[in-house]
């Protein structure tokens, strides 16, 4: 299958390789020419044959609004679009139907994986229409972990709930980092414990809270062991504030997320040793860049 893959950032580069490692051909724009395969959106939807399919991985907001906008100019009825990156939710109704007046398919898929997606595969949460989903099968396949479809992808539903799952997939991984976190700083902080490093590696096999965020929590440490490196200042991307908008809406109690990115609010003002660890982690699982200690 081909696809032309928009943005070849961090991610979309990543995901591009994953993609043609199956044995389709994808072709890149990005505005860096130095990596860029094309010379703009025009020249890429050119080298596409139709129907085409166009994956759009920048910047949510205003990138991909643009992005999407210049998309609909170019392409052509039968076209499809999908939106990889994290935008919200109520974005891809708008997307879906600016495309539509034009005859062109959208799809807004939420994807999870971070840099180690290329040798792991990334998890994918699709929304839009059944026979849309079907056609791009064989990129999500592509795309996907190894092993039964079901268990790194769904197709959650109608248009926008694939970034509405990954909203909420975002919120629940606000909670596992920070409960991680709290807990490395207590056991830091005690002087019954000798090898605070030791006990986190030993959860990582047969204990309850073992998880992949645990695995990249112990790597972290073997690599600082005091995280003293790291600035304790985390940034938060906007799923967790949309995440909290929606639970106000649907008066769904949601204290532990809340805490959570209440918390990096508060680790823009004192340094917690709590948030040098939850900027540890984002520096882990997505290559999010950290704040060296000596710029604080």
């Amino acid at each position: 299958m081909q696809l032309g893959l928009v943005g070849l950032g961090r991610m979309g580069r990543a995901m591009g390789e994953r993609i043609s490692c199956a044995g389709h051909d994808v072709i890149g724009y990005d505005r860096d020419p130095e990596i860029s395969d094309t010379r703009d959106l025009a020249d890429l939807v050119s080298r596409l044959t139709a129907p085409r399919t166009v994956w759009v991985m920048v910047p949510a907001g205003a990138p991909t609004q643009d992005t999407v906008a210049r998309l609909a100019t170019l392409l052509e009825p039968g076209d499809l679009v999908i939106d990889g990156g994290n935008s919200r939710h109520t974005d891809d109704t708008e997307h879906a139907g600016q495309l539509a007046e034009r005859g062109i398919g959208y799809l807004d898929c939420g994807v999870s994986g971070g840099v180690w997606g290329l040798d792991n595969g990334y998890g994918l949460m699709v929304g839009g229409a059944p026979e849309l989903v079907e056609r791009a099968m064989p990129i999500f396949d592509a795309l996907r972990p190894e092993g039964p479809r079901d268990e790194g992808f769904v197709h959650a539903g109608g248009v926008g709930a694939g970034h509405y799952a990954k909203m909420v997939h975002n919120g629940i991984e606000y909670g596992l980092m920070q409960a991680y976190a709290e807990g490395w700083e207590l056991l830091d902080a005690t002087d019954v414990v000798d090898d605070v490093a030791g006990c986190f590696k030993a959860w990582t096999r047969g204990t309850v809270v073992r998880s992949w965020l645990l695995d990249l929590l112990v790597k972290a440490l073997a690599a600082d062991p005091g995280l003293a490196g790291i600035e304790a200042y985390a940034t938060d991307s906007g799923e967790g504030r949309w995440t909290l908008h929606e639970a106000v809406d649907h008066a769904v109690p949601m204290p532990v997320t809340a805490a959570a990115l209440f918390a990096r609010f508060t680790s823009r003002q004192d340094n917690s040793p709590t948030m040098r660890m939850v900027s540890a982690l984002r520096a882990q699982f997505g290559g999010h860049a950290v704040r060296p200690a000596e710029q604080a």
